[in-house]
């Protein structure tokens, strides 16, 4: 997709964000030094690999880490309200009304002891003052909307009784049942095959045309990025390494991380066979290095000597930066042999 270029409304802003679990008695920052802005009608995708911060983010703007074994500093400002300030009632009015939530996993996030229609009335019931009737004819509404073939008959079925494509429909209708101006869709694609994908994307980007909402999309899948968003933020180990537009990152991608990451997309046009592996994993909660590169122990063939001992975002151009200087002298291993 192409950035917008008309002037929006900044609805959502994170700023110096930090989020910690307790471990056996001690915080240990899951993600850290987070700054990001969403304005309204966009969608904005953070990529990385599992374990790099992305579910603890949205789980944040959401308000939904348990206060105990959680430590959050930072502001997340939502409409002008310091969501990090904020005590549970009064994030109970804005889940659902003002933000909706789409679920990994549907069959978890479902109820399997009731109804579909059950299940969408719940979020109306809560925030809305539509009587039984209007509440039934907005869930086939809903129902409709998603692409859901046969609602009346869909309304009355349990959620074992669906196919995961239509379970993960339900939860959508669920999450824009109040018109919410903001979306987080939590890796809504996953364990879908590749045709249900392709609906449930285009699904998506309808709801953001119709009802100009803005969408966080949380991915894994640089092919899905590709085709549904305008900006992309890439994490790794808890940070945010490189932002900008989708034209930005794809067509010239700055970080290792990025560069690594596009580089292991297989190619339907490339000659050579073999997919390219980042060396190692990222690292655990626990043994997260916090000074310096956290993704130069993957890529020991580029010298200390080139990455930032405390790594900071650096502006490129209008919109795209990077963390760390290192992407100056980055090249791949192979390329040198």
């Amino acid at each position: 997709m192409t950035a917008p270029t008309t002037k929006r409304q900044t609805l959502l802003r994170v700023k110096d964000l930090t989020t910690s679990f307790k471990i056996d008695g001690k915080f240990y920052p899951a993600i850290s030094e987070i700054n990001m802005k969403i304005k309204q009608d966009e969608i904005l995708a953070i990529v990385g690999e599992s374990g790099c911060g992305k579910s603890t983010l949205v789980n944040s703007i959401m308000g939904l880490q348990d206060p105990a074994e959680t430590k959050i500093s930072g502001e997340i400002d939502f409409e002008g309200q310091d969501l990090t300030q904020i005590d549970e009632n009064t994030y109970n009015q804005i889940r659902g009304a003002k933000i909706g939530m789409i679920f990994q996993d549907p069959l978890s996030a479902l109820d399997p002891l009731k109804r579909i229609e059950d299940q969408i009335q719940e979020t109306l019931i809560y925030h809305t003052d539509l009587n039984a009737n209007e509440r039934h004819a907005r869930v086939l509404e809903l129902l409709d909307q998603v692409g859901i073939v046969d609602p009346k008959r869909t309304a009355h079925q349990f959620p074992h009784q669906l196919s995961g494509g239509m379970r993960q429909r339900v939860v959508i209708a669920i999450a824009i049942a109040c018109k919410p101006d903001f979306i987080i869709a939590d890796e809504p694609t996953t364990a879908l095959d590749v045709t249900i994908q392709a609906q449930i994307l285009d699904l998506l980007r309808s709801i953001q045309t119709e009802n100009h909402a803005s969408i966080i999309l949380i991915t894994h899948d640089l092919g899905v990025v590709a085709e549904t968003a305008d900006y992309v933020h890439v994490m790794y180990a808890g940070k945010i390494v490189e932002k900008g537009s989708v034209e930005q990152v794809f067509n010239d991608p700055k970080h290792p991380y990025t560069r690594s990451l596009l580089k292991s997309i297989p190619q339907a046009d490339s000659e050579n066979d073999d997919l390219y592996v980042i060396q190692g994993s990222v690292p655990s909660l626990q043994k997260m290095p916090r000074t310096g590169d956290a993704f130069a122990p993957r890529i020991p063939w580029i010298p200390a000597s080139d990455h930032e001992e405390h790594p900071e975002m650096h502006r490129l151009e209008d919109g795209h930066e990077v963390r760390c200087t290192c992407y100056k002298n980055f090249y791949f291993k192979e390329e040198s042999e």
